[in-house]
């Protein structure tokens, strides 16, 4: 099996993983009665299996001699996810999974576009063309499809 497939079929393992995650923690908010505290117990959980799957692969720690190298947005990233699973919490039980995932693909698919285009965050160069404008107000169409039926 070739590299190119293995990371085809990992994409697909985690775009499954986003619906039944926000489904999984949808009843843990359920339960503990918060959309944020499910997201701090979810994101608890999640750190508590990357600190021993770092331990377990001896994965070394960056010198932090070098931090200051690197731009002060990097920090943000876990900000974005905690907001992100929160989100879906309080919008699965809302919208359903089809519509929240379809609605979060077109938001993430904007977002590509113009972080391709202006090649910020250390995306490659990929100016907007016409195809791919196309291709986006297609995934929109199907989220309009998808709510309305």
């Amino acid at each position: 099996m070739s590299t190119a497939t293995l990371f085809i079929l990992m994409a697909l393992v985690a775009g499954i993983s986003v619906p039944t995650q926000a489904g999984i923690n949808a009843q843990l908010g359920l339960w503990t009665k918060s959309p944020v505290l499910a997201a701090t117990i979810s994101f608890a959980v999640g750190t508590l299996t990357l600190i021993a799957y770092t331990l377990v692969a001896r994965i070394p720690l960056p010198a932090l001699a070098g931090i200051g190298g690197h731009p002060w947005w990097i920090w943000i990233g876990g900000a974005l996810g905690a907001f992100f699973v929160t989100a879906t919490i309080i919008l699965v039980p809302k919208l359903g999974a089809t519509t929240m995932v379809t609605t979060v693909l077109a938001g993430q698919m904007v977002a590509s576009l113009l972080l391709d285009h202006f090649g910020v965050l250390g995306y490659p160069l990929h100016p907007v063309s016409l195809g791919r404008v196309a291709g986006v107000l297609l995934v929109c169409v199907g989220v309009w499809l998808i709510k309305v039926f």
